[in-house]
């Protein structure tokens, strides 16, 4: 594969922005474009505040107020300007493991933190959390979209305390609480097994810099058990490292396109491209509406090039790329700039990956997966469609 993809997504699996980013620590003076009445507005704005606010005023948050200010003036959920300490805590969030709740969060158009998905087995997956559901409240405190940094360090805590969430469920007006108790969250981020007599099952819960390599193992494994047809199982996958995306794409497709990337001139600035080798095996992978970004990508892959069939139900639909700069004094800035294509061309940002057949998942399943055959109907009928292609 041509490695020329320079960008790459983090699932934050805690509680945090979904984005696709790559980082550059050249710094970046910002210059003053201020017209002089826009000047002496901004400091009788600020001399008003002081005099006349409620509480107390912390003038050194004043600057960086509005370097959040310019960011969020775009209208961009996953554009957003980092202080010191918040840039840090991006950073940290790719360790190999923490303690959390294993939520992955997003700013939504209606400004509302809303979950993109809830990691396999976690406590928020366990307690019935999913994609689309909507964080109002956290121990008491209303949170919106834009404070989604303020709200990650507030659901963040100590191995086995407890958060108190509200959140508004998915294409309902009923609120829920929730109490969650905040456990480790490995990254362990590939689950292989042979189904039925010659059927693999691989499910991938989210991309890290070490997913690649542990999908060709599980793969070559059960290969060597000789199964002849593969389900791939990308359902609340968030995304991650955009590498490993391609990378097993690469594995399993012909030559050919596997995504590319165009900026607001429509000029093409990525095209990942696929070897001739490829796995030959029938396959059928499972999405849903917890699959996002780089899982999408990989999804969008296999389907354009007819290598497998989609089933379940439409993926999440983010389809932009960010870039993170940091800056010399250690904060940063995360800004949109480039939005991918699945090989056929196609745009999938705010639209999502549409499944070849459609499976609802029923109203009370437990979870799904390798725990839950007997009622994981999306599982259920890939592994029906094929036990017919073989």
């Amino acid at each position: 594969m041509k490695k020329r993809w320079t960008f790459m997504t983090l699932s934050l699996l805690l509680v945090t922005n979904l984005f696709t980013f790559y980082i550059s620590n050249k710094g970046t003076v910002f210059s003053n474009s201020l017209t002089g009445q826009q000047a002496i507005k901004m400091e009788y704005l600020k001399e008003f505040i002081k005099k006349n606010y409620l509480r107390k005023v912390d003038e050194s948050k004043f600057y960086e107020g509005q370097l959040k200010g310019i960011v969020a003036s775009l209208g961009d959920p996953y554009s957003e300007y980092y202080s010191k300490e918040e840039m840090q805590e991006l950073m940290d969030f790719t360790s190999a493991s923490f303690y959390g709740v294993g939520i992955v969060l997003s700013p939504g158009e209606d400004n509302k933190i809303t979950v993109v998905s809830a990691i396999k087995g976690s406590p928020a997956d366990q307690a019935g959390l999913s994609a689309g559901d909507k964080i109002i409240k956290v121990n008491g405190k209303d949170f919106a979209g834009d404070q989604l940094t303020k709200a990650v360090k507030e659901i963040k805590g100590k191995e086995n305390t407890k958060v108190q969430l509200q959140v508004l469920k998915a294409g309902s007006n009923k609120l829920e609480d929730y109490q969650l108790e905040r456990k480790k969250i490995s990254l362990d981020t590939v689950i292989s097994k042979k189904l039925d007599q010659d059927m693999g099952y691989i499910g991938i819960t989210q991309f890290s810099d070490h997913t690649a390599k542990e999908f060709n193992q599980h793969l070559n494994k059960l290969q060597r058990q000789g199964i002849k047809s593969l389900i791939l199982d990308l359902r609340g996958n968030p995304g991650g490292y955009m590498d490993a995306a391609t990378e097993i794409a690469d594995s399993l497709l012909p030559q050919g396109t596997i995504v590319t990337a165009k900026n607001r001139d429509g000029k093409l600035v990525e095209n990942v491209q696929s070897d001739p080798r490829a796995v030959n095996l029938p396959m059928v992978v499972i999405i849903n509406k917890g699959s996002a970004s780089a899982s999408e990508i990989l999804a969008g892959a296999l389907k354009d090039h007819k290598k497998a069939t989609l089933v379940g139900e439409g993926s999440y639909g983010k389809g932009v790329i960010q870039i993170v700069k940091k800056f010399p004094k250690g904060d940063g800035l995360k800004l949109t700039v480039a939005e991918y294509f699945t090989p056929n061309g196609v745009s999938i940002d705010k639209k999502g990956i549409q499944p070849d057949v459609k499976v609802k998942l029923p109203e009370n399943v437990k979870g799904i997966g390798l725990d839950y055959l007997k009622t994981d109907s999306q599982l259920n009928k890939a592994r029906e469609i094929l036990k017919n292609k073989v």
